[in-house]
């Protein structure tokens, strides 16, 4: 069977959810309405706050402070210069200040208070085991920005003592602060004598290294011999530099020179050779000779004896031009070791002078060290000199760097309690407390009370909201919707006809079951109602009490003795129209329980049960079933198995989530799709006033839309007296 459960689900809203995407809005109403509904425990517990807060102020014993204002000036010594290092001293640094502050707290000057206060016997500290970290606690110390000033706060329960104690620490610290002091002095002067008498040793030993150094190296002015050899050196490796040129391209040369010969073209070809003059005369004679035998020949053979003489001639010059050329090539390579042995020379000699420049500096460094270690020592030996006579004026100075210039009066009010602060706190906190309390019991809450629960939670559809009926009386709670058809309670029954009859599609609704989680839940009255409103639209309706461990619906219709629904399930009674039975309601027919049974699920699970449901829905056009807790018994899955739809009731605020979830878990286990839940007994007029406030406006305002969708089936709008909400 389908639901439309968009329709369904929108029947009826909580406050606030009417406001669709007003997310912030709906947040701040919800908020709202959980302060309202938890408002006697918020009250409460701001009540019980607030009376803590004042039991406070009034028991509370009396606090005093008094303050006495001190001056701490930086002492006199503010560095120690010792030999180019400066050693900051506690009193020139920043961390002075502070050390002072600490200096006031310090055990053994609170010990010395102690004494002279006989603040052992006090009221305020003979409880604690030590004594002077108590009253180090009611001492505060605050320094003035931008100032030396100090001032010292010593709290307690009589002012006048306050004040005195006050004084007393302060005229301890700086006694106590002027005998350090002097014993410092003293320790430093001691201490300055020492060291004067062992650097002035130092001081000669030093001087007199220095001078054997210099007897014993000879070197009187190291600086200008520095400079000597530097620029020996410089020269050295110039010539050096030339030489290793001159080397490299005689060696260039007798290379080219080998390569000539290796490639065996004359060696009076090779351009170095060709350039002697010897070379070029004996080449200008060999031309003559060849140009005078080209002419002999022209007159003359071979054998002519001047042709003869001739050649004879240019033999001996080109072998002239060979020896020469030979002679030259000697020179060429004598020229190349030469240039290489100037080179080898060069190279020691500046080997030799950068050994000379590294004997120098060695000597010169030690010279340097010996000569800054007896500077160093004079110059630590006239600091330490200098720092004796200024800490031998300190020590005769008497003049404290810390003076008191305020003393400390008797204060008149007292600091604890601070009434307008503690009551302050008093307010606010008692009001967090109160607000966190309502959300953290909120927080715990997990009962069914809204549409959101049931969808959420449930996800099932919103029937609607059934509100409370004032009455002790089973008749009115069971008639309430056709005794008061203008109470609030009928509208709302109405209400949930409409959503029942909108949500189904097809076919209506012919046979109804109407169920609970756990027993006193509401879900007689509302079966009861239910089908009055039903039976009101003009259809024969048939209410059944199916409750047969807990019948009801017999006191509510005052059918009591007549025969029932066990009657007929036993056989003692064939027809239906045996035990239905008419009532004061137009349409309406009920079926009470009868006698109780002994086995009522063996009688609800049997066949007769089977037929008399198919029965009820031939004879009438609707049939509401009121049956028995889902959560105790398994009865009401018996019969919601052969009905179209169950309707499953909550108390408002009383059934746990889980529970209901179980329940409805047990429906779907059983193959039954509730078809909506009914939320039961909201006090509109009382303590659940302020959640559905506009509810009676939301009524009206569904009864007009139901009666557009819902046609024939519903009734004519009938118009209610506004209940006024706060």
């Amino acid at each position: 069977m389908d639901y439309d459960l968009d329709r369904m689900g929108t029947a009826q809203g909580l406050p606030g959810e009417a406001e669709g995407a007003g997310g912030s809005k709906v947040n701040l109403r919800h908020f709202w309405y959980v302060l309202l509904e938890r408002r006697w425990l918020v009250i409460t517990t701001y009540v019980i706050v607030l009376a803590l807060t004042g039991l406070y102020l009034y028991w509370a014993p009396k606090v005093y402070r008094a303050t006495t204002r001190l001056q701490i000036d930086p002492e006199a010594e503010a560095a120690v210069n010792l030999g180019g290092v400066t050693v900051q001293s506690i009193q020139a640094n920043q961390d002075y200040l502070q050390t002072q502050y600490r200096n006031l707290l310090s055990r053994s000057l609170l010990n010395v208070v102690i004494r002279k206060e006989r603040l052992t016997e006090d009221p305020r500290y003979q409880k604690h085991v030590d004594v002077a970290r108590a009253v180090a606690d009611d001492i505060s110390v605050t320094p003035l920005r931008m100032t030396r000033l100090v001032d010292v706060g010593v709290e307690h329960t009589s002012p006048t003592k306050a004040a005195a104690i006050a004084n007393t620490l302060a005229t301890e610290f700086i006694d106590w602060m002027a005998g350090q002091r002097q014993e410092r002095t003293s320790k430093m002067l001691y201490f300055l004598r020492n060291q004067a008498s062992g650097l002035e040793g130092e001081v000669s030993q030093a001087e007199t290294d220095l001078h054997n150094y210099r007897m014993r190296t000879k070197y009187v002015s190291l600086e200008k011999g520095d400079s000597i050899i530097a620029e020996a050196l410089s020269q050295s490796q110039t010539r050096y530099v030339e030489a290793k040129a001159r080397a490299q391209m005689a060696q260039t040369t007798v290379d080219e020179l080998d390569r000539h010969i290796q490639e065996q073209k004359p060696l009076e070809t090779f351009p170095l050779i060709a350039s002697d003059s010897q070379v070029r005369s004996l080449q200008s004679q060999l031309a003559t000779l060849e140009n005078e035998l080209a002419g002999l020949l022209k007159r003359y053979k071979d054998k002519y004896p001047a042709v003869i003489q001739a050649r004879s001639r240019i033999d001996d010059t080109r072998q002239a031009i060979e020896r020469a050329a030979k002679a030259v090539a000697e020179v060429i390579r004598a020229d190349a070791r030469l240039a290489k042995a100037s080179e080898a020379s060069a190279a020691a000699t500046v080997a030799e002078w950068e050994n000379r420049q590294m004997e120098w500096n060695r000597a010169k460094m030690e010279y340097d060290v010996l000569a800054r270690k007896a500077e160093t020592k004079k110059a630590l030996y006239n600091a330490v000199l200098a720092r004796m006579s200024e800490m031998d004026l300190t020590q005769k100075d008497r003049v404290n760097n810390i003076r008191q210039v305020d003393p400390a009066v008797a204060p008149a009010r007292p600091v604890k309690p601070n009434v307008p602060v503690t009551l302050a706190a008093g307010v606010v906190g008692g009001l967090a407390v109160a607000l966190g309390l309502a959300l953290f019991v909120n927080f715990l809450d997990d009962t069914i009370k809204s549409q959101d629960d049931v969808e959420t939670y449930l996800r099932l559809p919103f029937l609607g909201y059934v509100p409370n009926i004032k009455s002790n009386s089973l008749v009115e709670r069971f008639q309430t919707s056709h005794l008061h058809a203008q109470s609030n309670a009928a509208e709302s029954f109405r209400t949930i006809r409409a959503a029942i009859t909108l949500g189904s599609r097809g076919d209506r609704f012919r046979l109804l079951a109407v169920t609970s989680s756990m027993p006193a839940e509401g879900k007689s009255t509302i079966a009861a109602n239910l089908a009055i409103v039903i039976a009101q639209t003009g259809l024969r309706t048939l209410l059944v009490d199916a409750d047969l461990r807990r019948p009801s619906v017999h006191h509510g219709f005052e059918a009591e003795g007549a025969a029932g629904l066990v009657a007929y399930l036993t056989g003692k009674v064939a027809t239906l129209e045996e035990v239905a039975q008419r009532t004061e309601v137009p349409h309406l027919d009920v079926v009470c329980c009868g006698s109780t049974p002994s086995q009522p699920s063996e009688l609800l699970s049997s066949r007769r049960m089977t037929e008399f449901i198919q029965e009820a829905g031939r004879q009438y056009d609707r049939v509401v079933i009121d049956c028995p807790p889902v959560s105790a018994v398994s009865d009401p899955l018996i019969v919601a198995s052969q009905v179209d739809g169950v309707v499953l009731v909550a108390k408002f605020n009383k059934v746990r989530r889980e529970m209901a979830r179980k329940s409805v878990q047990r429906l779907l286990d059983a193959g039954v799709q509730p078809c909506g839940v009914v939320i039961n007994d909201i006090d509109f007029e009382g303590r659940d006033a302020y959640y559905y406030s506009y509810y009676y406006y939301q009524n009206r305002y569904y009864k007009g839309y139901y009666q557009a969708g819902a046609g024939a089936e519903t009734e004519p709008a009938e118009e209610s007296t506004p209940v006024q909400k706060a």
